[in-house]
């Protein structure tokens, strides 16, 4: 696959030996920067890898993809001699990817980078788009940019190490570009729910078929100024809800429980049926059970909502669902009821109604 972007096209291809693709990267012209987790499972892999011999180790957390971490990663690449035409390449999940590109972004004011992605959430969805996420004090991926790789590989070799809660996390993120491409593509989805995690090969079929509904709208759009924004369909909702349990819940879970909460608001306002709330609620409650529990802290998902980077002046910019299933940019005030409303929703923890919460 080809991305067309302002820099220049990128490309996303397969691989089977994604370890024989980071063995012919020069040490003298490239630097690793990898998940340490992800370092140490592929250690045997990884040791006739002679880039992997001074990568520099990332750890996967919202912590340290913070501004004030990323002094510690610039010195790191420092003490290796990094210069401005050398080349990063980013081994990891979204976390990861967030720390590379934005540093490729600003060091010597740009420098070239890859991604090899090791997440099902990153391989369906961020390794494409070229956006960075880092966060400030207490707000979540204020700081970012807009800076593309010059190549991501894909390998479904690191998908058979995944735990099912990072499989279903990225398979959240699958869910939700499937339900703004329409409701034949979220029936395609939803009818082979079950076989996703049983069948690579189909899952490799949904991942490609993810990455070509993302490619048409973020070519539209590459800056995010317009048909763009509604990838953000269950994702203001998520980040605060992540912040609300303190990222107990995975991104794409939190994402997942979040379009709920979007469809749920939607049909509060008249915008969207009862039936196709409940049609999408069947499987957005799978997707995330084992976290129904959950407790949410309301004054710090509430503060978080109210700072979303999407926000207009006073009013809250949400992505909501229209009565065809068409995704829409919505304005939406932070009234006493709006509030009322969020919090009855999440007060018995993330999934209370209907006993639908499977644990």
């Amino acid at each position: 696959m080809q991305i067309d972007a302002q820099r220049g096209p990128y490309s996303v291809w397969r691989c089977d030996d994604p370890f024989a693709v980071l063995r012919e990267l020069k040490p003298s012209g490239c630097h690793l920067l990898g998940d340490s987790h992800v370092l140490d499972l592929y250690a045997e892999q990884l040791a006739n890898v002679p880039l992997a011999a001074n990568a520099v180790k990332l750890e996967a957390s919202e912590a340290a993809k913070s501004i004030e971490r990323v002094g510690e990663y610039v010195s790191a690449l420092m003490e290796r001699g990094v210069r401005r035409d050398h080349t990063l390449v980013a081994l990891g999940g979204g976390i990861i990817q967030d720390i590379v590109c934005f540093l490729a972004t600003t060091l010597f004011r740009g420098m070239s980078w890859e991604f090899v992605p090791t997440t099902l959430l990153a391989q369906a969805d961020s390794c494409i788009g070229s956006k960075s996420s880092i966060n400030a004090a207490a707000a979540k991926n204020l700081l970012g940019s807009f800076y593309p790789p010059m190549k991501v590989v894909l390998a479904s070799q690191f998908l058979q190490t995944l735990g099912d809660h990072d499989r279903r996390s990225g398979v959240g993120e699958m869910l939700k570009v499937h339900i703004i491409d329409g409701p034949d593509s979220f029936a395609l989805i939803n009818g082979v729910y079950d076989q996703l995690f049983l069948k690579p090969e189909l899952m490799s079929q949904f991942i490609t078929r993810s990455l070509e509904i993302k490619k048409s709208i973020i070519e539209q759009d590459e800056f995010d100024r317009g048909p763009r924004n509604v990838m953000n369909y269950g994702h203001s909702f998520g980040h605060a809800i992540e912040v609300g349990t303190a990222f107990a819940v995975p991104h794409g879970i939190a994402v997942t429980i979040g379009m709920d909460m979007a469809n749920a608001w939607a049909v509060h306002a008249g915008r969207l049926s009862a039936a196709a709330h409940d049609e999408m609620r069947r499987v957005l409650h799978r997707n995330s059970r084992g976290f129904g529990a959950v407790a949410v802290d309301f004054p710090a998902f509430k503060q978080a909502l109210g700072r979303d980077k999407k926000n207009i002046g006073t009013d809250l910019s949400l992505i909501l669902l229209s009565k065809e299933r068409r995704v829409e940019k919505v304005r939406v005030k932070p009234s006493p009821e709006f509030w009322s409303f969020c919090q009855d929703y999440l007060s018995d923890g993330l999934w209370k109604e209907d006993g639908h919460d499977q644990s």
